[in-house]
């Protein structure tokens, strides 16, 4: 406004009864995170260029075509000032006044009401109703807003406001199309008049606004949004700086997603997957890495509703034009929304996994190494997504030397009749194989999958099954195997003997042991201990034990002891109970330990080592 406008051309006027308690909750409220007020004008100086940009292409009266379409930003931290200009539609006098004097909104009365809940102080839903720019009188005492529609032979206003109860409006002379809001800061806030600030406030949220962003004439938002261009336009080495940027990284990403949709919500996003897992480093859980923007102005940093928990090692952004917003544009009103657009991005996500399983098996493998964990967690946590989950599960087997297979695989390979897919754990392939478990396997040619991480037990007994096949631990008691023709020409105990022994076993065992039983699967072996309970694996039970180490044997769940009759050891054990019962003791709890041992459940080697002692010292004499 010059001088020569007078004061007498001002008007005051009230603001509308819903505007004031907005107001007055602003200016008042405890908020803590007042700096977004600045993002906030920003969304609306890049919303008016868009709208400038779109009426150019249609409207041949537009003023002042010549102006740049820019948003410029001018902080003066000697009169505590900080102004925002930008080029776009500007407004009339009417639209001043129905912008920023009342709500229009039909659901303003909901609006005012929730934010005068004590537990609202957050202001978590103006932004929603469209007035985000009264958050800009958490740190401004005093607004002013100059503004000159685009439309031809328009006049130059001006409003401003103290943010109390009233506001003034009058015409200004000397304007350019566009609007300048100048705030004339708290006594709390003259941190925001300060170059770099604005600069660090630009930067985190409105890096990628479409248009320049200038602070004191320099350049801020130099980082290209190139999410919304077409990925056939954006080179290798546009999409690695990008990531390097987005994730504060210093490599090339493993794995990048370029995707965007129009049903059921209109998404563009780029998602990264790292080539490193820093939570196996010791570095604690990783933080959400994906955040969440609305036409390029950022809505949620580290956003934590748009991926699940589980997908937390993804780094890149999802924006959504779909998201209802909020004046911090911190958190999304409609939960519903925010469900249904994690579930679109997760699932194409998790396709995109599976393309790269079957197209680059070699890279994929590199992946699982590093995040595979991540992977069992969501199986495990996460039964919408669990089977395009168990589709990317990997594993070693006892057909793929080297090599990690699928549950899919594993079937193909499964001969006819086979009802069941196999899994047993231990913490190497050469520890898994020289131990009981596999001989009622490998000589009935069966492929065993190999799991090494405690986890991993828990996460395919969770599963229960793969296209209709159930996942059975190889130490279980219970399984049904074809029977088998001895081939080592050995005679096992007759039946008689054999319950004997059997009788005898459990009797000095104890409660060590539920069942001492002849084998119907050991070849090689004389004895290994298997669990009764199907949901309860040996592996499961180390894990358990390492949490309490004062956990027996028995402590987690009925064990079965099996003895092979044609081994040698156990018919010499059987004729020794007759003749030297208290050696035949030693040696049977010898024979229980080894079992034990074979299955990852010895936890005090103490008692082992004395007896062996014992024994040997027998053999000596």
């Amino acid at each position: 406004m010059t001088e020569a406008a007078g004061e007498k051309a001002f008007e005051t006027r009230e603001f509308q009864a819903e505007v004031k308690q907005v107001l007055d909750i602003v200016v008042n409220s405890l908020y803590t995170d007042r700096e977004i007020f600045l993002r906030e004008l920003i969304s609306n100086a890049a919303d008016a260029l868009e709208k400038l940009r779109y009426e150019s292409l249609t409207n041949q009266t537009v003023e002042d075509k010549e102006l740049p379409l820019e948003i410029t930003i001018e902080a003066d931290d000697k009169e505590h000032t900080v102004t925002i200009t930008d080029s776009g539609i500007g407004m009339t006098k009417d639209e001043l006044i129905e912008n920023l004097g009342t709500i229009a909104h039909s659901g303003s009365k909901t609006l005012v009401q929730q934010l005068a809940d004590a537990d609202r102080k957050d202001l978590s839903l103006i932004g929603q109703f469209g007035v985000g720019f009264y958050a800009a009188f958490m740190v401004a005492k005093k607004i002013r807003v100059l503004s000159k529609s685009y439309q031809a032979g328009a006049a130059g206003w001006e409003w401003a406001s103290d943010g109390i109860g009233s506001y003034t409006i009058g015409p200004a002379e000397g304007l350019t199309r566009g609007t300048k809001i100048i705030l004339e800061l708290k006594d709390d806030a003259y941190e925001f008049a300060g170059t770099e600030t604005i600069k660090r406030i630009i930067r985190q949220y409105s890096s990628f606004v479409s248009f320049p962003i200038t602070v004191n004439g320099e350049k801020v938002n130099t980082i290209q949004a190139i999410w919304t261009r077409n990925k056939n336009e954006i080179t290798e080495e546009e999409y690695n700086e990008f990531y390097k940027f987005i994730a504060n990284a210093y490599d090339e990403p493993l794995f990048r997603l370029h995707f965007s949709a129009d049903a059921p919500l209109a998404i563009n996003a780029l998602l990264f997957v790292p080539k490193h897992n820093f939570e196996r480093f010791g570095f604690g859980r990783m933080e959400p890495g994906v955040n969440l923007y609305c036409r390029k102005v950022l809505i949620q940093q580290q956003a934590e509703n748009i991926l699940p928990e589980w997908l937390r090692f993804v780094k890149g952004v999802v924006d959504s034009e779909d998201i209802p917003l909020n004046i911090s544009r911190e958190t999304m009103q409609d939960s519903a929304l925010v469900a249904r657009l994690r579930r679109a991005i997760t699932g194409r996500f998790l396709r995109f996994l599976n393309e790269q399983a079957k197209n680059s098996p070699d890279k994929y493998a590199e992946f699982w190494q590093t995040f595979g964990i991540f992977i069992k967690e969501g199986l495990t946590t996460d039964f919408t997504h669990r089977d395009d989950l168990a589709k990317l599960l990997r594993f070693e087997s006892s057909a793929t030397e080297g090599k990690l297979t699928s549950l899919a695989e594993y079937i193909e390979r499964m001969p006819e009749g086979q009802k069941e897919i196999y899994y047993i754990n231990g913490p190497t392939r050469e520890i898994i194989e020289a131990g009981p478990y596999l001989e009622a396997f490998r000589a009935r040619n069966l492929e065993v999958i190999y799991t090494h991480e405690p986890v991993d037990d828990f996460v395919l007994s969770n599963l229960m099954e793969y296209q209709e096949k159930k996942l059975v631990s190889a130490d279980q008691a219970e399984l049904e195997l074809a029977a088998l023709e001895d081939s080592s020409g050995a005679e096992p105990l007759d039946s008689e003997m054999v319950q004997a022994l059997a009788g005898w076993l459990k009797d000095t065992l104890g409660d060590r042991v539920s069942e001492v039983k002849e084998s119907k699967r050991l070849v090689e072996s004389p004895a290994v201990i298997l669990n009764q309970d199907s949901m309860m694996t040996s592996s499961m039970q180390r894990v358990m034990q390492a949490v309490n180490k004062d956990l027996g044997a028995m402590g987690m769940g009925k064990k079965v002891l099996e003895i092979n009759t044609r081994h040698a050891l156990i018919k010499r054990l059987a004729a020794l109970r007759e003749k030297d019962a208290d050696f035949a003791k030693t040696a049977a709890e010898q024979i229980y330990d080894n079992a034990l041992i074979s299955a990852g459940l010895m936890a005090d080697p103490r008692g082992i080592v004395e007896r062996m002692y014992q024994i040997l010292e027998r053999a000596l004499d």
